[in-house]
């Protein structure tokens, strides 16, 4: 029987993805206000760089398919969705239905949109598209939570049409000697407590701050991403390390 990590915790590898789920089952309804809380509002400007980045077309001649995976709320969707005027469309996937509830939500409440966002039950590393039906495959702040990471990956070039693109959003290591220590002490004494005033509960945040320490560097990351199969990994570190996007191309 083979584990998986779960924070610092090894868990047998076919319980991981509950111990996941009911993760995000309790901090579902608050998630969007921690990520505030927790980031004093920068993983809105890393999601913003993220897009910007994406670049995608305003006015796309042949339909502009992008599905955006781990992405319950919509917070990378509704980006994405914006910056089309037409003739686009934006797949949101996620293996937990509270953070679809959420998202499908915050979708009724847009104003007049042109490029409309699907939200669907399913697991990054088996979703129910078939192969190069994509354009772009979008992942921020989902990549570390999956079981099998390569299989994960496998899927993103699955689905992708050759001259696809994928990116990821993901936590990283900070780079900057001093900074990492006092950022360690605000993840691991700052954020469970906000978790549980904000939130109700400290403990998932506990798990997420710890799966960050666990997540592979930007340069190992990268090298997973060449093994699924992708051409020009490129890496953009965000607030010395903190965060960093991953772009990679399928050809």
């Amino acid at each position: 029987m083979s584990d998986a990590s779960f924070g610092f915790r090894k868990v047998p590898v076919e319980e991981k993805q509950g111990l996941v789920n009911r993760v995000f089952d309790t901090v579902a309804s608050r998630y969007d206000v921690m990520n505030d809380a927790m980031s004093g509002g920068l993983h809105r400007v890393w999601k913003d760089a993220m897009v910007a980045w994406l670049a995608p077309p305003r006015q796309p001649r042949e339909r502009y398919r992008v599905v955006d995976v781990a992405g319950g709320t919509g917070d990378i969707a509704f980006r994405i969705a914006r910056r089309i005027e037409q003739n686009g469309t934006v797949t949101v996937c996620d293996i937990n239905p509270e953070m679809l509830l959420v998202g499908a939500e915050r979708n009724r409440r847009r104003l007049r949109p042109t490029t409309p966002c699907h939200f669907v039950a399913a697991n990054a590393e088996s979703m129910p598209l078939p192969d190069g039906s994509c354009d772009v495959y979008t992942i921020a702040f989902g990549i570390r939570n999956v079981t099998h990471r390569d299989v994960a990956l496998k899927e993103a070039h699955r689905v992708l049409r050759r001259g696809g693109r994928f990116m990821c959003l993901e936590f990283s290591h900070v780079d900057i000697p001093g900074v990492d220590k006092i950022y360690d002490a605000y993840s691991f004494n700052m954020i469970p407590a906000m978790g549980k005033m904000i939130a109700g509960d400290g403990e998932p945040y506990r798990y997420l701050v710890e799966s960050i320490r666990t997540f592979p560097n930007p340069g190992r990351f990268a090298a997973e991403i060449e093994r699924a199969g992708f051409s020009h990994v490129a890496v953009r570190p965000l607030t010395g390390g903190v965060a960093a996007l991953h772009s990679a191309f399928k050809l």
